[in-house]
């Protein structure tokens, strides 16, 4: 029962003490508490029923994505976008009229994604055992140049523009869902802009406004991550169209695609696997997130056997061509590592080099989040699918250019540390504030080594607008 309002005035209050008093029946505090109410949850019903004994609900997981999609995250991915392209465009590009200096962030594999769009995919069966682009041109997946043909036929640009225009726009794409998801877990601004400036800072970043496919590939990569674990009208479908667009990108795509079904897997344990009856409830939906972002390159495999009775044609015109012979042991093997400092004129030595700093770094990162006082105090359920593609994507391209001494594995490397900078940031959201001295360290830290990166990045630049092989 409740003390009556009208009743007799405690005789205590008028004391400045902030300790409660405990009358007849209850306890009364004199100050408002200072903490927030905790709203409990109900727990979901459990999958099996009530005749087992032993329960199997588990706590309802609250909606990753309850903010609506703001203006922000699109209006700062497309200031990093815009901040690439006049770097490269206006300050490093060679001297000459600014439609000039444009295509000069056309280069090397960029002629073979025009040749696409010119004549469409042509080979002969076999592949010839050279490069040889108006001979045999299935080295490459088919969605960078598919949009940029849409662009170049439907609003007659030039096939070079088009390209850049889809390379661009696509990298708007990836910054924008680079910030959509540090909004999601409400990262601070400061840290989102060391995160940014991290990412922005690799030496190979530029490619990502340069007539290659890395920009699409990592727009549908992030936005697959993205909407596969959003809620909402239209959240799945969406999830399928970047996934498919992936996959339709790059090989590596194909992999990647099982992120939602890695991501529910760590979610719900063992007890989720040991119950059989609950798996159509639990995984059909992950299932199908996955089965369908592989569509893309299902259907250029499909593609390549209907035209030329040969569904790897792509494999077979990287082994003739390119002398990609995969070694999937090459992870493996000491040898594959070197420890060496690179030439800036030698792109290979670099990319040896981030191919074992890079191993090293995911490694590392792995094994944190497996100790058990991190795994206890700061659950990496939501990180654990990031890991899963950054080692999926590692392996797969470390396993391609093993046979080649590691070529081009710097700017592959760079997917890998996007996904593991993003990782950090949803880690370091979930620590305690740290002291201003470790705090003013760390940000030291992290300006130091994205300024060395930059410099690297900026004489890469240089010498790629100019024609120069750089990964």
């Amino acid at each position: 029962m409740r003390p009556s309002q009208n009743g007799p005035t405690n005789k205590w209050t008028t004391l400045p003490s902030k300790i409660a008093l405990k009358t007849a029946n209850d306890t009364q505090l004199l100050e408002p508490p200072r903490f927030q109410p905790v709203l409990v949850e109900p727990r979901t019903e459990p999958c099996i029923g009530e005749s087992f004994r032993v329960s199997s609900a588990l706590p309802k997981a609250g909606p990753m994505n309850s903010k609506p999609i703001l203006f922000r995250p699109w209006a700062l991915g497309l200031m990093m976008t815009l901040l690439q392209i006049i770097v490269a465009v206006g300050l490093i590009a060679p001297e000459g009229p600014l439609s000039y200096r444009y295509d000069t962030l056309i280069q090397h594999d960029s002629y073979w994604f025009a040749n696409i769009v010119d004549r469409g995919y042509e080979t002969t069966v076999p592949p010839i055992s050279h490069k040889m682009m108006e001979v045999s041109n299935v080295a490459f997946f088919p969605a960078y140049p598919a949009i940029a043909a849409v662009l170049h036929y439907g609003l007659r640009l030039s096939i070079y523009d088009a390209l850049l225009v889809t390379a661009q726009a696509a990298a708007w794409g990836f910054w924008s869902y680079f910030f959509l998801f540090c909004e999601r877990w409400n990262i601070s601004p400061l840290l989102q802009f060391f995160g940014a400036l991290s990412i922005l800072a690799h030496p190979t970043a530029f490619f990502l406004v340069a007539g290659y496919s890395e920009s699409l590939f990592m727009m549908g990569l992030f936005g697959f991550m993205f909407w596969s674990t959003a809620e909402g009208k239209g959240a799945k479908a969406l999830a399928v169209l970047h996934g498919s667009l992936m996959s339709a990108t790059r090989i590596v795509g194909i992999p990647c695609a099982a992120y939602p079904v890695v991501q529910t897997v760590f979610r719900d344990g063992w007890r989720g696997l040991v119950e059989v009856r609950c798996w159509w409830r639990r995984y059909a939906t992950p299932a199908g997130l996955m089965v369908g972002a592989t569509l893309g390159a299902g259907l250029f495999f499909f593609y390549c056997l209907l035209r030329w009775g040969r569904w790897d044609m792509y494999m077979l015109t990287q082994q003739s061509g390119w002398a990609i012979i995969p070694d999937y042991l090459a992870v493996f093997k000491p040898s594959s590592y070197h420890w060496l400092v690179p030439a800036l004129n030698n792109p290979t030595e670099a990319s040896q080099m981030t191919m074992t700093l890079g191993g090293i770094l995911l490694l590392a990162v792995i094994l944190c989040e497996l100790l058990p006082v991190v795994r206890r105090r700061f659950p990496g359920t939501t990180r654990v699918g990031f890991y899963f593609c950054a080692a999926v994507i590692y392996y797969i391209s470390v396993s391609g250019v093993a046979s080649v001494e590691m070529e081009s594995m710097l700017r592959y490397e760079f997917c890998v540390h996007a996904l593991i900078v993003l990782a950090i940031l949803h880690f370091l959201h979930q620590l305690p504030a740290p002291r201003l001295w470790v705090r003013a360290s760390g940000m030291a830290a992290i300006a130091l080594l994205s300024a060395a990166g930059l410099s690297v990045q900026g004489w890469y630049v240089w010498n790629f607008t100019r024609g120069n092989w750089v990964a």
